[in-house]
C-alpha cells in the first residue's frame, strides 16, 4: 500500500516525457520529466527563480531510491536483517530484475539524470535578468547532482548507458539503441562532470546555509570517485589513489569544514547542530510543510521505525533490524543476550546507529520526562499514557536480532514540531538525509594515504574519526582497520554495499569471504521473554531494569538459516530491471558494453 504514490509518480514522469516529446515507447532512463509547476516561461528569469528552480533536485526525484539506500543495500552488505519474504533475495544476495525496490531505485536515478539535463537546458535557454554568477552556480549544483546520480548507477549496475542529453536522444528516436558503456568510461564521465561543476561552483559558500553543494562538496565526491575508480581495471591504480588522496586533503585542510563534535548530532533535525560545522557535503533536504507534495517528503522513519514510535500509525520497521554481525562489529559478542545493565559501551556510534535494550535517548520524545526509554516503550503500560496509538501490550515486540534502527528516525511529533515549527504526519517528515559526510572523506583520505605509502597520516585520520566517537585510538593501521572503521562510521547510511562493490573490482575473494562469514540471521525463540522478565515482576507490572526476575537467556540460541554461502563475484553487479531489458536488449547482463572516449564524445561547453 505504501508504494502506491511512488508508482503513480513514476507513471507521471513517463507520461510527461510522452506528452512533451511525442515519444510512443521510451526506456525509463530516457524519461524527460515534468518539473512540477515549473516552466521556462515562469522560472529561471532572475536570480531568485534560478535558485528556486533547482531546489527540488535536493529532494523530490530521489525519493524512490530511499528504500534501497536505507535498508536493502544494507541487507546486501550484512548490516541489516529483513524478515519480509519479498526482501529475502537481499538477504541471500540473489536480487533479480523483477525486484520492486531495485526497479524503484533504478527509475529514480534515471529520472534524476533526466531532470538534471532538463534543468541545465532551461537555465541556458532562459532570457531573463539572472546574473551569470548565479546561473553558473546553479548549473554547478545540478552537475554535482548529475555526477552523484551516475556514481550510484555505475556502482549499482556496473556498465550503464550514458544519457548526456535526453532531448537529443528522444528527438532522434534512438532510445532503443542505447548501449551500455564500460564502467571505467562511466567513472571518467562522472569525473568530467564533477570537474565542470567545480569550475562553476563557489568555494566556502554554504556552510551554515542549508548545506547546499559548493566547490568543496563536489571535490569531496571527486575524491571518493577516484578511490572507487582506482580498482576498476582489476588492480589498484596509483595515479587514481594519489588523486583521491590529494582531493580529500584539500577538502579537509582548506574547506573550512570540520567534524560535528557530537556524532549523533549528524542525524538530528535542528539545523544548527550540523550545519555550522559543514560536515554534511551532499544532503537530501526533505520538506514536510506541504502535506500534498508527496515526493518532497522523507518517509524513512515509517520503513525502519518500531511500531508505535510516533503517533501517526505509519510504522512497520519491526520486521527489520541491524544484524548480529553489525552489533558484534562494535566490540561485543552476542550483545542482545547480555544483561543490558552490565553492557560496556566503547563507541558513541553504536547507540547513534541502532538501539539495544537498556538504551535511553534524550533527543527522542523530548516532551516526555527522561526522553525515549526502550524498555518502558515495550513493557510499561503507563508509559506515555494517551499518547501513541499503539502503546502498551498491543505493540509488536521488535526485531528478532535484538536491535532496532536509530538512524533515519526523527522521533515523535513534538520532536518534529520543536525543530521545524510544524508536526510530521503519516509517512512524511523533514529529517534531512546526508549521503556524503566529511567523516567519510576523512576515511577516504586515510585509505588513499595508506595505499600510497603514508601510514602515519592514515593512522592520524582514523584516530581523528575514533576520537570524535570517544573510541580508544588504534596503535597501528592496515587496510582491514580502515575497512572496519568505514563500517562503524557509515553503518545504515547506504554506503557499505558500495564499499564491497569497489573492493570487489580488485579483491573479490576477500569480499566473498567476509560475506560468507557474517552472522546475518536471528535469535530463536523470541528475545521477548528474558527482557520482559528482567523489568517486570510476577504480576507483570513494570519495575525497571534489574528489578524484575533474574536475567536468563539460557533458552535463546542463534539460528543460522539466513547466513549465506556459495557467494559468487557476480553478486556485486545488480541486474537492470527486466522491463528495461525487454525494451532494449542492449542493457541485458549478457550484452557487451562499449568503450567510449568520454572527453571526445561528450562536452559541457558552457
Amino acid at each position: 500500500m505504501e508504494d502506491k504514490n511512488m508508482k503513480n509518480a513514476i507513471k507521471y514522469i513517463a507520461l510527461a516525457a510522452i506528452i512533451v516529446f511525442g515519444a510512443v515507447s521510451c526506456e525509463k532512463f530516457l524519461d524527460r520529466p515534468s518539473e512540477d509547476s515549473y516552466t521556462t516561461a515562469q522560472f529561471y528569469q532572475n536570480d531568485a527563480q534560478m535558485e528556486q528552480g533547482i531546489n527540488y533536485l535536493y529532494n523530490s526525484p530521489w525519493q524512490d531510491i530511499t528504500r534501497f539506500f536505507s535498508y536493502s543495500s544494507e541487507c546486501l552488505a550484512g548490516n541489516v536483517y529483513l524478515a519480509d519474504a519479498a526482501q529475502r533475495p537481499y538477504t541471500f544476495l540473489a536480487v533479480t530484475g523483477e525486484d520492486a525496490v531495485l526497479k524503484d531505485m533504478s527509475y529514480a536515478l534515471w529520472a534524476v539524470n533526466a531532470q538534471c539535463n532538463t534543468v541545465i537546458h532551461n537555465i541556458q535557454a532562459a532570457k531573463g535578468s539572472a546574473s551569470t554568477e548565479v546561473k553558473n552556480r546553479c548549473i554547478g549544483e545540478v552537475l554535482a547532482w548529475k555526477a552523484m546520480t551516475y556514481f550510484f548507477l555505475v556502482r549499482t549496475f556496473g556498465d550503464v548507458p550514458i544519457i548526456h542529453d535526453n532531448t537529443e536522444v528522444i528527438k532522434e528516436a534512438t532510445y532503443n539503441e542505447q548501449k551500455k558503456v564500460q564502467k571505467a568510461d562511466v567513472y571518467e564521465y562522472v569525473i568530467m562532470t564533477l570537474e565542470k561543476a567545480m569550475e562553476l561552483l563557489p568555494k566556502n559558500a554554504y556552510i551554515g546555509k542549508l548545506n547546499r553543494i559548493d566547490y568543496y562538496a563536489a571535490e569531496a565526491l571527486l575524491s571518493k570517485v577516484y578511490l572507487t575508480k582506482a580498482g576498476v581495471t582489476g588492480s589498484l591504480n596509483q595515479e587514481d589513489l594519489e588523486k583521491a588522496r590529494d582531493y580529500a586533503k584539500d577538502v579537509i585542510l582548506n574547506s573550512g569544514r570540520s567534524l560535528t563534535p557530537n556524532y549523533s548530532d549528524n542525524f538530528r533535525m535542528t539545523a544548527a547542530q550540523f550545519q555550522q560545522t559543514g560536515e554534511q557535503l551532499f544532503t537530501w533536504h526533505w520538506q514536510a510543510a506541504n502535506k500534498s507534495a508527496w515526493t518532497t517528503q522523507n518517509y524513512m522513519q515509517s520503513d525502519v521505525g518500531l511500531v508505535g514510535f510516533d503517533e501517526n500509525g505509519d510504522l512497520w520497521g519491526d520486521w527489520k533490524g541491524p544484524t548480529i554481525d553489525l552489533q558484534e562489529a562494535f566490540g561485543t559478542q552476542n550483545p542482545a543476550l547480555q544483561d543490558p545493565t552490565a553492557r560496556v559501551e566503547t563507541d558513541d556510534r553504536r547507540k547513534a546507529t541502532f538501539m539495544l535494550f537498556g538504551d535511553q535517548y534524550d533527543y527522542f520524545w523530548t516532551d516526555v520526562e527522561g526522553g525515549f526509554n526502550l524498555y518502558r516503550f515495550f513493557y510499561d503500560e503507563n508509559y506515555y499514557p494517551g499518547g501513541l496509538t499503539t502503546n502498551g501490550s498491543s505493540r509488536a515486540w521488535g526485531s528478532p536480532t535484538g536491535a532496532s534502527y536509530c538512524k533515519h528516525l526523527y522521533g515523535d511529533n513534538a520532536d518534529h514540531e520543536a525543530a521545524f515549527g510544524y508536526p510530521a504526519g503519516n509517512m512524511y517528515n523533514q529529517l534531512p538525509t546526508h549521503i556524503l559526510r566529511l567523516g567519510d572523506i576523512y576515511l577516504v583520505y586515510a585509505e588513499a594515504c595508506l595505499l600510497t605509502g603514508d601510514n602515519a597520516t592514515a593512522l592520524e585520520y582514523v584516530n581523528k574519526i575514533r576520537e570524535r566517537a570517544h573510541a580508544a585510538p588504534v596503535a597501528s593501521v592496515d587496510f582491514e582497520t580502515i575497512w572496519k572503521e568505514r563500517r562503524l562510521e557509515l553503518a545504515l547510511e547506504g554506503d557499505r554495499w558500495y564499499d564491497f562493490v569497489r573492493r570487489s573490482y580488485y579483491d573479490a575473494g576477500s569480499c566473498i569471504k567476509e560475506l560468507e562469514s557474517q552472522r546475518r540471521s536471528v535469535y530463536t525463540p523470541s528475545l521477548d521473554d528474558p527482557y520482559k522478565r528482567f523489568v517486570t515482576n510476577e504480576q507483570g507490572e513494570y519495575v525497571g531494569p534489574g528489578n524484575g526476575r533474574p536475567w536468563d537467556t539460557s533458552g535463546i540460541s542463534y539460528d543460522n538459516q539466513y547466513d549465506v554461502s556459495n557467494v559468487s563475484a557476480s553478486v556485486f553487479t545488480m541486474p537492470f530491471p527486466t522491463e528495461d531489458v525487454v525494451m532494449n536488449p542492449n542493457v541485458a547482463s549478457t550484452a557487451e558494453a562499449i568503450h567510449v572516449d568520454v572527453r571526445e564524445t561528450f562536452s559541457y561547453d558552457f
